[in-house]
């Protein structure tokens, strides 16, 4: 049976078992802060939204827009490390209720998985997704519509998850959507792995950047993530800019994030992630207050198996060392569940 575009759309909001609610099974939408306005309405309103998509999409025709610097012609339909095509490979679209408090709040975070990757952590959880590219391609206006009807059913934000490679198609998408309607904050989920020449060129469009912060050490990029070992100083610059344009992380009356940077870093088994050198390095080039997630959650997926170094999960001792170090370099804007986190396991290491 042939599936239209409509059909699919509604579709990706139950793909890989996330079950997309009706309206009407969702709690109450709450009162959005009308004083508040997203970044990129402003952009539109001022008539330069369209000139940085133009200016975005020019970048397919030598593609770099991510340090792996292809420099393939997606436009006649070549491909580079990603393996992604000009038009967005989408896998789903759903409220997310496992992102931060902040970003779920009643009615969950409006997550676009978006297919393909260039970074492909040999550990990645998601896999499938961004190793194999599995999902549909679309149109920008399919995306639009993902983030209007997102909007509809009471999602507090629209998360892109794995943007890089397709950021042309989200700045679009973003302007057909608003144009129409959207107006929730635009989350960018980004591995980190970032030139900080194309963050530039989002100054004005993202309202809240969510970047990781993998490694800081380059043996360890290039190992464990296809011989990235720049990732360590691309990271960090990008990072850096992120917080020139958008700040520290701010919070409604309702406790929903509007605007602003925050950072994750997974720790890793064997201090693999470099987890010292990070808080430390947040605590001394931006903001002690900087919203920080340390996250506990490392688990053995697809080839880490085969890595001595990373082929179990982490310890209680391994995560509650990296807690300590957020104590001892000053970071006082952690993420809620990890120090909650922490206190059970510090409970029960006092009894």
């Amino acid at each position: 049976m042939k599936i239209t575009r409509r059909d699919f759309i509604k579709s990706t909001l139950v793909v890989g078992g996330s079950l997309l609610l009706s309206p009407s099974s969702l709690h109450a939408k709450g009162k959005r802060d009308e004083q508040w306005v997203p970044a990129y309405h402003k952009l539109e309103e001022e008539g330069k939204l369209a000139q940085r998509v133009e200016e975005a999409y020019s970048i397919f025709e030598d593609c770099n827009l991510c340090p792996r610097g292809c420099g393939v012609n997606r436009r006649k339909g070549e491909t580079g490390f990603c393996q992604a095509p000009l038009k967005p490979v989408i896998f789903s679209a759903h409220p997310h209720f496992g992102e931060e408090v902040s970003l779920v709040g009643q009615n969950g975070s409006g997550t676009i998985f978006l297919s393909n990757c260039n970074l492909r952590c040999i550990f990645c959880q998601n896999w499938p997704i961004s190793h194999e590219g599995r999902g549909k391609k679309l149109r920008d206006e399919d995306l639009a519509a993902m983030m209007l009807y997102l909007q509809k059913i009471g999602c507090h934000n629209i998360n892109l998850v794995t943007p890089t490679h397709v950021m042309p198609n989200i700045l679009n998408a973003t302007r057909i959507a608003s144009k129409k309607g959207l107006r929730l904050p635009l989350v960018y989920n980004t591995s980190g792995y970032e030139r900080v020449e194309i963050v530039k060129i989002l100054d004005g469009i993202v309202d809240i950047y969510m970047p990781d912060m993998k490694y800081m050490d380059s043996d360890k990029a290039g190992k464990y993530s296809a011989e990235a070992s720049d990732y360590p100083e691309e990271a960090k610059e990008a990072i850096i800019e992120m917080n020139r344009q958008v700040g520290e992380l701010k919070i409604n009356e309702q406790g929903i994030a509007l605007r602003g940077l925050l950072i994750r870093h997974l720790v890793m088994p064997n201090r693999v992630a470099g987890t010292e050198k990070f808080i430390k390095w947040v605590a001394e080039n931006l903001s002690k207050s900087t919203y920080v997630n340390i996250m506990p959650q490392y688990r053995v997926e697809y080839k880490a198996f085969d890595y001595p170094k990373i082929a179990r999960g982490i310890t209680v001792q391994e995560f509650l060392e990296a807690m300590d170090w957020a104590e001892k370099y000053g970071l006082t804007n952690l993420d809620p569940k990890s120090v909650a986190v922490k206190k059970f396991y510090s409970d029960r290491r006092s009894d």
